[in-house]
């Protein structure tokens, strides 16, 4: 069974302690590590599930079906946290849920959040955020796709790749430059029912740890005026808002897979017999596991901290959630590399858990902001408040 002690921390109220623990149970009885070779319909399964379970409720804010009036990072960390514990395709699905979601909840109309919002809610539509671009990746004011205005509209053109849920979501968030100026002042977002004619899936892309990835085109791809989300020419600081919410969940989702690494890893030592006593009893074995636990532990601290910044202080918490996601992701590499060492041979062997984690965690050190990136996020917040002009 893993630590809960940290759920006494004062970061949580009784109702995140509930929630931590029915989800635990339920992800007990129905999930498991491994859901087939057929990615797609194992994510429109688990959409399903994860829907009629309750627990996409907390990706929407409770006018449109949810739990909270609004988006509690805390909740969405929790869920993260545990379902990766879990199954990392789980907490992948989630996740889109709630990214795909997130700039509807966030700056849609009425109309448009009433539209999408409590299908995604009960896992009627799956969703996706198309930002990401081949040649400009991290610099995402640098994207070349265009949404030119017309009389009734816009027309589409490019291409976003690396898309979640690509090739089987119901609609995309999309990002692209409408042009009132250079760089970030210039994109506007729009949601895209994805039979829209015009876009194509140009690719489906196999990743290290499968997951629905596609490379998505746009050629004259007409969209009426209401497909515009929020305010023509702030699709960038829209799409940095949504992202502040779920980059502290990315760190969650990564506590989750250590959390399972230190566990597995735990068990292994304590019931390996080599060279006559237990693997636990080693002096090398015991290192590791205590610098395992520690980074568990600090990582937890660091992403709940961001996500009691948001809910609780009500303050955007940029540097916060930065630090947690480049932490946490960067720390379970190192602990999930640790628990494959401690596995041996079998550590490596496609099926045992470890072996899963080591394919799911790469990722997560690059998407919704490389390491690299965050490390700048987290320069510019502190000289800033160290009063250094840019």
């Amino acid at each position: 069974m893993s630590d809960r002690t940290f759920l006494d921390w004062p970061f949580f109220d009784d109702s995140h302690r509930a929630l931590a623990r029915d989800l635990d149970a339920w992800c007990s009885a129905t999930l498991g590590h491994n859901h087939g070779d057929d990615v797609d319909a194992a994510c429109r399964t688990l959409v399903r599930q994860l829907g009629d379970g309750g627990w996409l409720r907390y990706a929407v804010p409770a006018a449109y079906g949810g739990v909270h009036e609004a988006l509690d990072v805390r909740s969405l960390a929790l869920i993260r946290e545990t379902l990766a514990r879990h199954s990392g395709l789980a907490d992948f699905v989630f996740a889109m849920q709630g990214l795909g979601s997130g700039t509807i909840s966030l700056f849609g109309t009425p109309e448009q959040k009433a539209d999408y919002l409590p299908a995604v809610a009960r896992g009627d539509r799956i969703a996706a955020f198309a930002l990401t671009e081949l040649a400009s990746g991290s610099d995402v004011a640098g994207m070349d796709s265009t949404a030119t205005p017309t009389d009734d509209g816009y027309v589409v053109d490019g291409a976003k790749t690396f898309i979640s849920n690509g090739g089987i979501a119901d609609y995309y968030v999309l990002f692209a430059r409408t042009g009132e100026a250079p760089g970030a002042k210039g994109i506007s977002a729009f949601i895209v029912p994805s039979e829209t004619p015009g876009l194509s899936i140009v690719e489906r892309i196999e990743v290290i740890a499968p997951h629905p990835l596609a490379t998505i085109g746009f050629d004259r791809m007409a969209l009426p005026a209401s497909a515009l989300l929020g305010e023509r020419g702030r699709g960038f600081a829209e799409a940095m808002a949504t992202l502040d919410i779920f980059r502290t969940t990315v760190g969650a989702a990564a506590l989750g897979f250590a959390r399972r690494a230190l566990d597995d890893a735990t068990d292994r030592a304590a019931s390996r017999q080599l060279f006559g006593a237990r693997l636990s009893d080693n002096a090398i074995t015991q290192t590791k596991l205590a610098e395992m636990a520690l980074d568990v532990d600090a990582s937890a601290l660091l992403v709940y901290r961001a996500a009691w910044t948001r809910d609780v202080m009500g303050r955007r918490n940029t540097r916060e959630a930065a630090m947690a996601k480049l932490f946490a992701t960067d720390r379970a590499q190192q602990v999930i590399d640790k628990a494959v060492q401690i596995f041996g041979g079998m550590g490596v062997v496609k099926g045992v858990p470890v072996e899963a984690l080591y394919r799911e965690i790469r990722a997560l050190r690059i998407y919704e902001g490389s390491s690299e990136v965050q490390k700048i996020v987290i320069a510019r917040a502190h000289l800033a408040d160290a009063g250094v002009a840019r």
